[in-house]
């Protein structure tokens, strides 16, 4: 089967805090890399009560080193809230410490609300060539032989693998014409994923980096050993995604016996549209979901997010899928 890796947002529980998210987040990446996965990914969020990975690339660090042969980077680094010099530093440095284990995928989002991402000191007004331009700049920092005068002092020449992150055609058009490598957040916003993935494959240029294309797609599962308790273990995500967007985003709630009979229709309709590219059930549930989805979609490999309230079974939930994957 393809390979599969994992994205963690350090989920901040109900009635846990930051410090006790930290220390779980070592605890999964630990046991991802024993367990065969082929990359961990942490993602830039700011302003988030239930998201505890806001300095992305001190927590990258963390996990790196603890952990010895996984790779290990960012899903992703939201571009925009950073001069692309400061991230090449970053991702230089963690190179330079961790050499041929560190990822660095971007994003154009701000990864916050518009008051979040004024405190962050982004230029909101800032133009659609921007971002494009940004990464351009990065990818020379990282180059042996820069065009920019100003170096990457850790950074210069350790090409560092850089991905585009997206949710819509404009990244799937940029790791294009870039020749970088692609992930779709299909795991939250799948509405236009099979265009993108169409997209990136028809108009993708080789580039030093990646001779041809390479699609990874966000996928949620909730894995149990049973299809009841993997329910009832989703309903913490369901929650958390009902809270966000009804403008009340909370830490990551306890699962909730009978939810989704609790909510209201267009709740419902909300949920299983941004999360239809999820496995939720027992071991044979989830194998034939994910076959059926890397079937349809052709993936050259899979980041799985499994948002669930308690670590035991957050961790049950990536062995079974392991054991799916290793097979």
């Amino acid at each position: 089967m393809i390979p599969f890796s994992v994205l963690d947002l350090s989920p901040i529980l109900q009635g846990s805090d930051a410090a006790q998210s930290f220390r779980s987040t070592l605890d999964l990446a630990q046991h991802a890399e024993q367990w065969g996965y082929q990359r961990y990914w942490l993602a830039e969020h700011h302003g988030m009560p239930g998201i505890a990975s806001a300095a992305t690339a001190v927590l990258i660090g963390h996990v790196a080193g603890g952990t010895s042969t996984i790779r290990v980077g960012a899903g992703g680094v939201m571009l925009p809230n950073h001069s692309p010099l400061v991230v090449a530093e970053q991702f230089g440095t963690l190179a330079s410490l961790y050499p041929g284990r560190i990822d660095l995928g971007l994003g154009r989002a701000p990864g916050s609300d518009q008051v979040t991402a004024r405190a962050l000191r982004r230029n909101l007004a800032s133009d659609a060539n921007e971002f494009p331009r940004d990464v351009v700049e990065l990818i020379d920092y990282f180059s042996t032989d820069p065009i920019n005068p100003v170096c990457a002092v850790p950074g210069q020449g350790l090409n560092v693998p850089i991905w585009i992150l997206g949710s819509s055609l404009f990244g799937a058009q940029l790791a294009a014409a870039l020749g970088l490598p692609y992930a779709f957040a299909s795991h939250f916003a799948p509405q236009q994923m099979m265009q993108a993935i169409a997209l990136y494959r028809d108009t993708f240029r080789p580039s030093a980096q990646l001779a041809k294309p390479y699609v990874m797609l966000g996928f949620n599962v909730f894995a149990a050993d049973s299809d009841e308790e993997a329910a009832f273990q989703a309903t913490a995500m369901q929650q958390a995604f009902i809270n966000l967007r009804t403008g009340t985003p909370s830490r990551l709630p306890p699962p909730v016996a009978n939810y989704l009979q609790l909510i209201s229709p267009p709740e419902r309709a909300m949920l299983d549209s941004v999360l239809s590219c999820s496995a939720i059930g027992s071991r044979e549930t989830v194998r034939a979901s994910l076959k059926d989805f890397i079937d349809n979609t052709g993936a050259d490999e899979l980041m799985v997010t499994s948002q669930i309230f308690d670590h035991t079974a957050r961790l049950r939930s990536y062995e079974i899928t392991s054991e799916i994957f290793s097979q």
